[in-house]
């Protein structure tokens, strides 16, 4: 088929997309429903989503694309469906939902109880693994759904990404990309495959191998979109779906960060610093690089757990005024506050924010701190030090990542909410010192989907060549070089060192929570 359309299913974390792209890069038709919720929480902490929800929400989007680009149809030559990380689906024999999804933001925890081999358990403490392994495995759901509702366990045939479970539902075939398996699974991206379920690594998340689906490397058609569902969307027949990968690795294709020089910073609900590289470098110390959504590279990332997410959550606490306001204005009310950030100097007066308002597997103790409170610290001040605090860590991993692939990062490419922040893209070229670039479309992970697919179809030599004809940069921020000075005063001397300070009182705060 000559200049084929490529066809992506995109679900977030609060909605989802379906897209038509040509190879030029331009979105040939989009339609969008944002979920209503996003998600349910049974108790206090959790959040939960029914599997078949996302698939409810993707079947009215594609119903919709067909609908309004008719035209465009018959030139779709394949697809890809990507998805939020880290959320698994339990499927019976028959390959039915169990239960809920449980999602990544999710904060229950197991109590792990589950042995492993005592030798590992020596090993990681010998290498200072122990916390990052306790949280790791407290984290995984396998574990919380064995303890806490074993007869659904004892059902259980399939232990699958949502992802998966999607590529089943379109395709009949439950297999996914390597790729797809970021997060509590037994994934060994370094080789592109499952880890030994009894080994070191695999042991930790408790899913036996018989649970496991089907895995295959990233550009390798899944299968044909059933001829049924097909005809219930309004698609043609006969289109092909391939292996890809999640929405921060496919992101990252968009904004054309596939070059050890970029950094694909992501301003999303959560906030991660991807570097792609064609050798595989651990982005911090026996934490992982992940297999990317194109063959040949790995992406490094550092990830906030809880990023953007904490504007919301400032927003809700602190700004509760404003909502009419908001509503008035048509906007959200963190657009209001972005307003509020030029009025606020670099630095914040000296309040300083540490932002890990969630776990994360490097520190995993570490809790969320703010220092530099003065009578002159305004609710703007506060807001700024989360953007701040936010870059800085995420400029601490960008270093971690340098430092392994023994390469300097030379330029910054910037997606997600909060990239739609003139003043953010401006904090954020400043604080890293580096220029800071935005692509032609704000949604750069489906995109970067069509990217993967592209070059899976052998459209394009190479995802190298895909993105130099599907990326095009429309806006650059530079670093300004004061206040880049003034970040780089405060990086080093206090944020740097907050967390080696503030690390034997975590432990003191985790004990004390343990006992309440």
């Amino acid at each position: 088929m000559e200049n084929p359309y490529v066809l992506t299913l995109d679900f977030g974390t609060q909605s989802v997309r379906a897209g038509i792209f040509d190879k030029k890069g331009n979105i040939i038709g989009l339609e969008k429903k944002i979920y209503e919720p996003a998600y349910f929480s049974p108790k206090k902490g959790y959040g939960e989503q029914e599997a078949n929800f996302y698939w409810d929400c993707a079947v009215e989007v594609l119903k919709r694309l067909t609908k309004n680009n008719k035209d465009a149809l018959k030139k779709i030559a394949g697809a890809t469906v990507t998805t939020f990380r880290d959320t698994a689906v339990v499927l019976d024999k028959n390959y039915k939902p169990l239960r809920p999804c449980i999602l990544w933001l999710d904060q229950r925890l197991a109590e792990a109880k589950e042995k492993i081999n005592p030798i590992y358990k020596l090993l990681f403490k010998l290498v200072g693994m122990k916390d990052t392994v306790v949280l790791n495995r407290r984290r995984t759901m396998a574990h919380w759904i064995k303890e806490n509702q074993p007869e659904i366990w004892e059902k259980v045939d399939k232990y699958v990404s949502i992802s998966t479970y999607l590529n089943y539902k379109l395709t009949g075939n439950l297999t996914d990309s390597v790729a797809g398996y970021v997060g509590h699974y037994p994934t060994d991206h370094k080789h592109r495959r499952w880890h030994n379920t009894k080994g070191m690594m695999g042991c930790l998340f408790g899913i036996p191998k018989r649970m496991l689906c089907e895995i295959t490397q990233p550009g390798a058609p899944i299968g044909v979109i059933k001829d049924d569902i097909a005809e219930m969307v309004g698609l043609p027949k006969n289109i092909m779906m391939y292996a890809t990968g999640p929405d921060k690795g496919t992101e990252t294709i968009g904004v054309g960060a596939l070059d050890r020089s970029i950094g694909a910073v992501s301003y999303g609900t959560a906030c991660t610093i991807e570097v792609s590289n064609q050798k595989y470098h651990e982005p911090e110390p026996f934490l992982p690089a992940y297999s990317a959504a194109v063959p040949g590279w790995y992406n490094m990332e550092v990830q906030i757990y809880r990023g953007y997410w904490m504007l919301k959550w400032f927003s809700r606490e602190f700004g509760r005024e404003l909502i009419d306001e908001a509503k008035i204005q048509e906007m959200a009310v963190e657009e209001i506050l972005n307003k509020g950030l030029v009025d606020v100097p670099a630095g914040c007066d000296g309040l300083m924010l540490q932002p890990y308002w969630g776990p994360g597997l490097a520190r995993p103790l570490a809790k969320g701190a703010v220092i530099g409170f003065s009578d002159t610290i305004t609710r703007n001040h506060f807001y700024r030090a989360i953007i701040e605090g936010i870059a800085f860590a995420l400029k601490e991993g960008l270093q971690s990542i340098e430092r392994s692939q023994r390469h300097k990062v030379k330029e910054i490419r910037i997606s997600g909410g909060g990239s739609k922040s003139t003043a953010i893209c401006q904090i954020t070229a400043d604080i890293f010192n580096l220029p800071v670039k935005k692509v032609q479309t704000e949604e750069s992970t489906s995109l970067g989907a069509a990217i993967a697919v592209f070059v899976a179809m052998k459209e394009f030599a190479t995802p190298e060549e895909a993105i130099k004809e599907m990326v095009h940069v429309v806006e650059e921020y530079t670093p300004n070089e004061e206040d880049a000075k003034i970040y780089e005063h405060l990086f080093k001397n206090v944020y740097l060192k907050m967390y080696p300070r503030l690390k034997y009182l975590y432990k003191k705060i985790k004990q004390f929570t343990m006992v309440k």
